[in-house]
């Protein structure tokens, strides 16, 4: 992980899967829409955007440097 693209798409990756747990661990209820709603799209967008680009940006970074 020598580029620092891949480095900070990996740990914005990191940091919406740990505000994502952090706003559905805020219980459910009928007034609360981030745990209902929001905490869920965002750790969908992290774990099916956000991680697997880093990912692959990571292997064709290091195809380049061959």
């Amino acid at each position: 992980m020598k580029n620092k693209k891949t480095i900070l798409i990996m740990l914005v990756g990191m940091i919406l899967l740990a505000l994502g747990f952090v706003l559905l661990a805020q219980g459910p209820g009928p007034n609360n829409p981030l745990s209902l709603t929001v905490a869920p799209i965002i750790l969908v967008f992290a774990y099916l955007v956000v991680i697997p680009v880093g990912i692959l940006w990571m292997g064709k970074s290091k195809k380049k440097g061959d």
